[in-house]
């Protein structure tokens, strides 16, 4: 049994039964043993790999969203916001792909919301001489009172969900367990303690019903700071629009599924981002909101075909075939394209959406 096992097998035999919440914090961020304060789970030598690793494209097309948005907000001083930034990849290439837009670095102060040691690290190494302006912050609490323009690329997808089922007897909560006989943590039942809002629809008996407590915080937040203080914020992640009735908590350790229970600490866990929450929390607050878009859409408006036209002229050999691949990987229906969603919103109902007006 790891140490985290332990100690989540401890806390268990102490109170009862945890929600799926509290296992995905201790799993994921467990000051000591958790799976993003221990290790670089990036990459071919991690666990999974993010847009901003497979092409350089991503980044660039991100990076001159944020320009155009920044010229339409009137310029002047801002905070570059990145939530969740990897190994810093992402806005490395923002960065470079809009050096030469004028006054647009000298306006801004780079903030790195990072929560992982190792990963701070790794982004300071990317980006110590790209930006005199770069600071890192625990949590957006901590962020500036300026105007800001947001990045949060698979940022979302890792906060911790509360799952429900639909029973015989009513909406119960799917919580976590230890069963001495297989020495293994299980999921169970127990109350709800709270009144899911009605849907439109019967549910049906075993339909499993996701929340994320963490994304609704966050996003007020968010909202009530870009509604006070100007700007927009664009949000890319694997989700859905509507009422997702399944369980899509997952786990994945060497870029493959893994039991969602087993070795806590050591895998990455997910779950799809509930855009239509998220959407409605940026519409309440007053925020302009775009329509969801699907990645491959997104990018090919924002020019991601003409890019890659670009770079394969000036490439060779097996650099022309990474770059093809690696946009096919990020904008086709069967890897990337659809999956992914990209949900935008600004201050201002007059500040135009790169890439979401048609």
């Amino acid at each position: 049994m790891t140490a985290l096992a332990e100690i989540i097998r401890e806390r268990i035999a102490a109170t009862g039964s945890i929600s799926v919440a509290e296992y995905m914090e201790l799993a994921l961020a467990h000051p000591e043993h958790g799976y993003y304060r221990k290790q670089d789970p990036l990459g071919a030598r991690g666990d999974f790999i993010t847009a901003p690793e497979i092409s350089q494209i991503f980044g660039e097309l991100i990076g001159i969203w944020c320009a155009q948005v920044w010229m339409q907000m009137g310029g002047g001083p801002f905070s570059l916001v990145e939530l969740g930034p990897g190994r810093g990849t992402l806005m490395g290439d923002a960065l470079r792909a809009t050096k030469k837009i004028p006054e647009f670095h000298d306006s801004m102060t780079i903030h790195m919301v990072e929560t992982s040691p190792t990963l701070a690290h790794a982004q300071y190494q990317r980006l110590r001489h790209e930006h005199p302006r770069i600071e890192w912050l625990d949590h957006i609490d901590e962020l500036p009172d300026s105007p800001t323009i947001l990045i949060a690329n698979e940022f979302f997808d890792a906060l911790p969900i509360k799952q429900f089922v639909m029973t015989e007897d009513g909406v119960r909560e799917r919580r976590v367990a230890w069963d001495e006989a297989s020495a293994s943590f299980m999921f169970v039942e127990g109350p709800a303690g709270l009144q899911l809002a009605k849907s439109g629809q019967s549910i049906p008996t075993g339909t499993v019903m996701e929340q994320c407590p963490a994304a609704r915080s966050i996003m007020r937040t968010l909202a009530a700071r870009m509604k006070a203080y100007g700007g927009a914020a664009l949000i890319i992640d694997y989700g859905y629009l509507g009422e997702a009735h399944h369980d899509t908590l997952q786990a994945l350790s060497q870029h493959k599924f893994h039991p969602v229970l087993r070795t806590p600490g050591d895998a990455d866990l997910t779950a799809h981002v509930d855009f239509s929450t998220l959407m409605s929390i940026a519409r309440d607050a007053g925020l302009q909101v775009g329509p969801l878009l699907n990645q491959g859409q997104f990018l090919v408006r924002m020019g991601a075909e003409m890019r890659a036209e670009m770079l394969v002229k000036h490439a060779q050999g097996h650099q022309r075939d990474l770059i093809i691949t690696g946009l096919q990987r990020l904008i086709s229906p069967q890897a990337m394209g659809e999956l992914f969603k990209v949900m935008a919103c600004a201050s201002q109902a007059d500040i135009e959406l790169p890439g979401f007006a048609l």
